[in-house]
């Protein structure tokens, strides 16, 4: 049913776009933005309830942010496409441990975060707005969440900031703004109005925005954690990131998929931040 309703969205923007070919994109562009919140789960809740919690806003809009209080480093963790911060239940459980002191936070338009629309350049202003106040020493970005963290430290350079690990990050926005247009089943009308709206929105063209560009400004020590099967992120964008990231190594799994949940990533984890 699912794939007959992208299926039937791409149909009637692909006929709109003979009509309106910039409405037809910006409508695109709107459903590539907006992502399914979903409900957390109770014992999602129950443990984020054990986090000191408090908002915090950027432009009107407010910022969830978690707060595990410790005595080592402070850790930002920053969460991917339609997820929120409990998804790192498993890794703060063993920070907490380590006496780490935790800061997670739910993106724009996830969890309880405001927004309606989701983008990396504008999660990379929430961290920013996280960062001034709690100052990490390392951040930790999973999936777009690793790809925000870059566009934000490569803006921003703060100085506090010794470490970054990106897990399963995605290189190059064009790339997934391809996918989404094969999935969608978009005609090249749309795609070049896309690319149009895109500019015009944001002053730059898709290509611009790259991970692996960005991470060569970044001279901080850097771990990237990929699956060479991730079906969601290629392993190969792992590779060029790395290739840019002067100061970063690559661990590559096999089987753990995208999300990367999984003990032994947190022990790589662990021991770079000890290293």
């Amino acid at each position: 049913m699912e794939k007959f309703v992208v299926k039937l969205i791409g149909t009637y923007l692909n006929i709109l776009s003979y009509v309106s070919g910039d409405y037809a994109a910006n409508k695109a562009l709107h459903l590539f933005s907006t992502p399914r919140k979903g409900k957390l789960k109770p014992k999602d809740i129950t443990f984020l309830d054990t986090a000191e919690q408090e908002f915090l806003t950027y432009e009107d809009l407010k910022i969830a942010t978690y707060h595990w209080k410790g005595n080592k480093a402070t850790i930002l963790l920053v969460h991917g496409w339609e997820s929120n911060a409990a998804r790192w239940k498993n890794k703060i459980n063993h920070f907490i441990k380590e006496d780490f002191n935790i800061i997670a936070l739910d993106a724009p338009a996830h969890g309880a975060s405001g927004s309606k629309l989701f983008n990396a350049l504008l999660y990379a202003e929430f961290i920013n707005v996280v960062a001034k106040i709690h100052t990490p020493e390392i951040i930790i970005g999973h999936s777009v969440g690793g790809m925000a963290s870059v566009f934000f430290q490569q803006k921003y350079q703060l100085g506090s900031l010794n470490k970054m690990v990106l897990l399963g990050a995605p290189s190059e926005f064009s790339s997934i703004l391809k996918n989404y247009i094969k999935l969608l089943g978009y005609n090249k009308r749309i795609e070049k109005q896309l690319h149009r709206v895109i500019l015009k929105k944001f002053g730059a063209k898709p290509s611009d925005f790259s991970t692996s560009k960005f991470s060569k400004d970044i001279n901080n020590e850097g771990l990237i954690i990929h699956d060479v099967k991730d079906m969601i992120i290629p392993y190969s964008d792992a590779k060029r990131i790395n290739k840019n990231f002067k100061n970063s190594k690559l661990i590559t799994t096999k089987g753990l998929g995208h999300s990367l949940n999984s003990s032994s990533v947190t022990k790589n984890i662990l021991d770079f931040l000890e290293e």
